[in-house]
This record gives C-alpha cells, structure tokens and sequence, in this order.
C-alpha cells in the first residue's frame, strides 16, 4: 500500500461532502433508478450486460430492510418494464438484515429472488465480510434448491477457505462471481499477499471451472483477465458458462477491449441515496481502493 493511498484514506472524514461526490460520480450512476438506467443504456448499446447495485447495507432496523427489499422488487420490475434483457440485480444480504434477523432476511431475499424468477431475471448475492460467509453461503444453499437457475453468489479469493468452499457449493449446479475481496481480514483466514491473492484468485477460478460451474471472473487485473483467458481455453469453455464484470468507471479501456475480443462482459452499477456512506466506508476499508480513485479522476484507462 503505498503513502499516497494512505494519506487519501486518512483524510477521509474530513473532506467535504462535495468533494467526496465528485470523486465517486465516476463509480455511482446517482441516487435513483431513473438515474442509473441512465448509466445503464450507453453501456447496453457498447455490448455489455449489466448488474445494478441499489446502495444500503448494515441495516440497523427492520423497517430500513424491508424498504430495502421492496426497493427491489421495484427496481426488477423496472428493468422488464423497460425490456433491458441481460440486466440483472446484486444484493448484499446485510441491507436485507442479515445481522437483525437472517430468517425474516431469507424471506426477503426469497421474496426478491422469487420475481426475479417469475421476471426470467437473476439476483446475485455479493460477498460481504467474514463474519457475514457462513450466513450468506447457507442462504445461497437454500434459494438454489428452487431457483438454481436465477440466483449465484460471490466468493473471495482473499479468504483461505474459498476453495474448500467452491468443493462443498459445486456438488450441485453453481453460479459463482469470484473477485479478489475488498475486505481487510485478519491473515489466520486471510491471503494478505498481493501474489497470494493472485495465485488463489487463479486457484479459484480453475476449481470453478473444473467443477462445471458457471464463472463471472470480476477483476480490473490485467494480469489476471489474461490468466482467466488461458483457463477458458485449456477447459474449452462454452461461451454461456463464463463472462467477465467490472466496476462502472474502472479501467474502461480494457473492458471495451475484452468486449472487441468478443467475451460477455457485465458491468456492475451502483446506485442509491447512501452513496456517500457507501463511498466514505468503502475507501476507508481499504486504502489502496482510494488511491485508485484519485489517480483514476486523471485516467479512467
């Protein structure tokens, strides 16, 4: 990490509310979803898919969760509405209340999961931090029973245990985003490493392959798009079975490249009226993140 990632992350809390706007307008398509499908058409006509993000987790009351959970039962019927095909939702089960009550979350996460369904759409359930796994996973597990062809999870190649767990989730039809992880962990279960990182992300993503199943490889590493390629080819995998996704606003130059080698590719779209939190936690949580983001006001490459 270097000194200018941890200046930025230090000062933080103390830059003002405009400044922090203008430096996330890049990476957060804005506060609704008349906005963000705003962000969403020009990506669609580049050829990418999309997922959008409605920002908000961590939920602190019940009645926050379940605003959080119709905001998506809305949003989905929005994007059929507007027949945007290939856009579909992520959610991190902790703005549906995970942490308050994981029952009364799986019912919601049910409920969305459900019209995602009845829509012919999909949810993506994100990865949140370490203490969030063991829940996040068993909820997976238990929507796939029914609807194994519209929800996936994220997995980390950060945290040591992603393996054993791609062993345990393949035992039936899987659909897997595997990204590095931003989340800082403690190294008992966590690769630190920069390398170590690479190599498990690289790890994973052949065990997913070898295991049938379907792979969204979410990464802006060059590095590691390359490493990806070489698996897709050495498995032969079938176009369907794989796509690459990346963060609106980073490294466009080589998602327009992946798209012009003619990879599926998903771009993940954030949005919603905890922006600044969002921003504010996520470029705390990991420094490196906020020295990206300023060097990136200056190239977007």
């Amino acid at each position: 990490m270097s000194l200018l990632d941890r200046l930025i992350g230090w000062s933080l809390p103390v830059v003002p509310r405009p400044i922090v706007r203008h430096f996330s307008e890049p990476y957060i398509a804005g506060e609704t979803a008349e906005q963000a499908l705003r962000r969403v058409r020009p990506l669609r006509d580049a050829g990418a898919m999309v997922t959008l993000d409605i920002l908000g987790e961590f939920t602190t009351a019940p009645a926050e969760a379940d605003r959080n959970a119709d905001a998506y039962l809305k949003l989905l019927r929005r994007i059929q509405q507007e027949g945007l095909s290939e856009t579909n939702v992520s959610i991190k089960l902790t703005a549906l209340g995970l942490l308050l009550d994981p029952e009364a979350c799986y019912q919601r996460i049910l409920e969305v999961t459900q019209l995602a369904a009845e829509l012919d759409n999909s949810v993506r359930i994100d990865m949140e931090d370490a203490p969030c796994t063991d829940e996040t996973l068993r909820t997976y597990e238990r929507l796939r029973r029914t609807m194994p062809a519209h929800i996936g999870v994220v997995l980390q190649a950060r945290l040591r245990r992603t393996l054993s767990d791609i062993d345990v989730l393949t035992t039936q039809p899987a659909s897997f985003r595997i990204c590095k992880g931003i989340y800082l962990e403690p190294e008992e279960i966590a690769h630190t490493g920069f390398d170590e990182i690479r190599e498990n992300f690289v790890a994973c993503t052949r065990r997913m392959f070898e295991r049938g199943a379907k792979v969204a490889i979410a990464t802006h590493d060059e590095w590691l798009v390359e490493r990806a390629l070489e698996l897709i080819r050495e498995f032969d995998v079938s176009r369907d079975r794989y796509e690459f996704q990346m963060l609106l606003g980073v490294r466009e130059r080589l998602r327009n490249n992946i798209l012009a080698d003619g990879h599926r590719l998903r771009v993940y779209v954030p949005y919603g009226e905890q922006w600044y939190a969002y921003s504010v936690r996520r470029l705390r949580e990991n420094p490196q993140i906020a020295g990206h983001a300023f060097r990136s006001m200056f190239s977007r490459d």
